[in-house]
């Protein structure tokens, strides 16, 4: 039986052979699978894309310590569902409220880039802790391979629910996945993603979720 996280993971041999480089290279370094953070049953989940370099590859917590947790983070606290406006080290005080974060690949790959069947051999992960996430209402999905591993990981056609920033699924009468731009730093620098723009998901997403509105921006 496939568990939700696997520390030791080596399925994916390119992925397995650069984290051991990066562990060499970077002894201070998590360089593992990064497991997913938060709330132990949300109302919300987000899905990234993989382990940042110098991010969560670094700090083990997704989307910790490099730019893209920057809006993220933020964005997060100000809806109410974080305690801090920014993460930086997998032990500071940061808690997640109603909300989990995953990542559609578990490993940092070579230049941001997982393979597509390195995406397959990851899914099994993501839908096992799907299915034990039972009280899961949104599914917020960051970038279109987010998107598409969750619709992997629920066995659903990619071609029923094409990908675009600000489109909703109702993928079961009490579930949805909800499509954002990622908030990486070439999105939010060419703003293809503004911060009004991920507010605006953010908002919608916790309407679905039946969670509090998100404090107001005046």
């Amino acid at each position: 039986m496939t568990e939700a996280y696997d520390r030791d993971c080596t399925r994916c041999p390119r992925l397995a052979a650069f984290l051991r480089q990066t562990r060499h290279e970077n002894p201070d370094y998590w360089a593992r699978p990064v497991p997913s953070f938060g709330a132990a049953q949300p109302r919300l989940l987000i899905v990234g894309l993989a382990p940042g370099m110098h991010g969560a590859n670094r700090t083990g917590r997704p989307f910790t310590g490099d730019h893209a947790g920057i809006l993220l983070y933020g964005t997060l606290y100000e809806a109410g569902l974080a305690t801090a406006p920014t993460s930086q080290s997998a032990q500071d005080a940061l808690q997640l409220l109603n909300t989990r974060i995953a990542n559609a690949v578990k490993c940092v790959p070579p230049q941001n880039k997982p393979l597509p069947a390195e995406i397959r051999a990851c899914n099994a992960y993501l839908a096992e802790e799907l299915r034990q996430l039972e009280g899961v209402r949104v599914l917020l999905a960051l970038g279109r391979v987010a998107h598409e591993a969750v619709l992997m990981a629920r066995g659903l056609a990619r071609g029923r629910y094409p990908f675009g920033h600000g489109r909703e699924y109702a993928l079961t009468a009490t579930q949805h996945l909800i499509d954002s731009y990622h908030c990486s730093r070439y999105n939010t620098a060419t703003r293809r993603l503004t911060a009004e723009m991920f507010r605006a998901v953010v908002a919608r997403a916790c309407e679905l979720a039946g969670l509090a509105a998100p404090r107001s921006q005046d």
